[in-house]
């Protein structure tokens, strides 16, 4: 009779997960119900699919969940358009990769869909063994992108912790109105491009409150990006928060509308970063706004790089066709880690304008960091910088 008692129990446990919400007004569908078999090794893929499958299609709003416990996936899509008014991943374990996916562009992707949100749980993609192929020089598949979102509008995706993605972290393709909170990023310093978010042809993105540790870029702006916030980010290491790199095409869309603010830098390649490549480009930035920034011994701390190459191979002699105005640094301090904390390489047919630095305090080695400044226009006020290297400007002691 026991025995009888305790599996009706259970039975009214599964039915009250499939049925009854996490919340008060969503039906919720556990992945356990469809056969994921969590710390087993064992594929879930198929499970997930299938919860994911009735979440999207219920007219409700619906809650995939998926419990503690470690779930092997391959590459899988979770797709819309959904009938439901909002549909949430409640994600309570691991989510772990094969080691297999290198030959496919996503790992775990989101698309077409209105009204999503992504709360919780490790995304661990194992990418070591991708890192070593790609530093050994042989042949290697291109790597997976562990998060992906592609065309979702109205989204927020809350508290994921991603580890050693074998490419980028994050990647937000085409979305609109995202909100990303209070993710961390994790992937060792030498790993190879391994961007923590990037981000192209998309609108109404915030990034707020999250920590990214990477061996590549902790935010790339793509182009056809626009009003984005990025707020309270902890960057470091990698190579700090890019604009760029842009001019891959001469008819690139531009960027503009970029706020970054209250982010902390510490020991990154740079800080704040924008690269083009010397290229014509129909392409542009303006209206950018970096504000209360810190920088630890940042190598690069400001940087505008037109001339951005890397490897030095297959470059240009050409200038860099993109604009750059409306740049402006407010509230910048810390230190540097080399002697030019400040550098503006701009393009000499198309000269970045509109530059403005207010109470920039950088300095190395306990002394006021020095600044490079060559085709740039703009105003500077009250800071603590050393002597500006001006080239190609007629002022003495300032680029502008």
């Amino acid at each position: 009779m026991v025995n009888i008692i305790i599996l009706f129990s259970l039975k009214l446990v599964v039915i009250f997960h499939i049925i009854f919400p996490l919340s008060a007004t969503a039906v919720t569908y556990n992945v356990l119900n469809f056969g994921a078999e969590p710390d087993k090794g064992t594929d879930s893929t198929e499970a997930f699919l299938q919860a994911w499958s009735l979440a999207c299609s219920s007219i409700a709003p619906a809650v995939m969940w998926i419990p503690s416990g470690t779930y092997l996936v391959n590459p899988i899509a979770f797709s819309g358009p959904c009938e439901s008014a909002g549909v949430t991943v409640q994600i309570d374990g691991k989510i772990q990769a094969p080691q297999d996916i290198g030959n496919h562009n996503n790992w775990v992707l989101f698309e077409d869909i209105n009204s999503l949100t992504v709360n919780g749980g490790i995304l661990d993609a194992r990418g070591s063994q991708f890192w070593d192929c790609k530093r050994s020089g042989t042949y290697c598949p291109e790597g997976a992108t562990s998060l992906s979102f592609n065309n979702v509008e109205n989204g927020t995706v809350s508290g994921i912790v991603s580890v050693d993605s074998q490419r980028a972290h994050m990647a937000i393709n085409d979305c609109k109105s995202l909100l990303i909170t209070n993710v961390t990023l994790i992937a060792p310093r030498q790993s190879p491009n391994t961007d923590g978010i990037d981000i192209e042809s998309s609108t109404a993105i915030e990034i707020i409150d999250s920590s990214i540790r990477t061996g590549d870029d902790c935010i790339a702006i793509g182009p056809g990006t626009n009003n984005l916030l990025v707020q309270g980010v902890a960057c470091g290491p990698g190579h700090g928060i890019s604009i760029g790199s842009l001019a891959r095409s001469p008819d690139e869309a531009g960027v503009e509308g970029i706020t970054v603010k209250d982010v902390t830098f510490t020991g990154s390649e740079n800080g704040l970063r924008i690269k083009t490549w010397p290229k014509p480009s129909d392409g542009f930035v303006k209206n950018v706004l970096y504000q209360n920034i810190v920088m630890n011994n940042v190598r690069n701390p400001v940087i505008i790089d037109q001339n951005y190459c890397p490897g030095s191979k297959g470059c240009s002699d050409q200038s860099s066709g993109l604009k750059i105005s409306g740049v402006t640094y407010l509230n910048v301090s810390g230190t540097s880690a080399t002697p030019i904390a400040v550098t503006f390489d701009c393009s000499a047919t198309t000269p970045c304008d509109g530059i403005k630095l207010e109470n920039v305090n950088l300095t190395y080695l306990e002394q006021p960091a020095k600044s490079f400044c060559f085709s740039a226009l703009g105003t500077s006020s009250v800071g603590q910088l050393g002597t500006w290297s001006s080239v190609g400007r007629p002022s003495a002691g300032s680029c502008f």
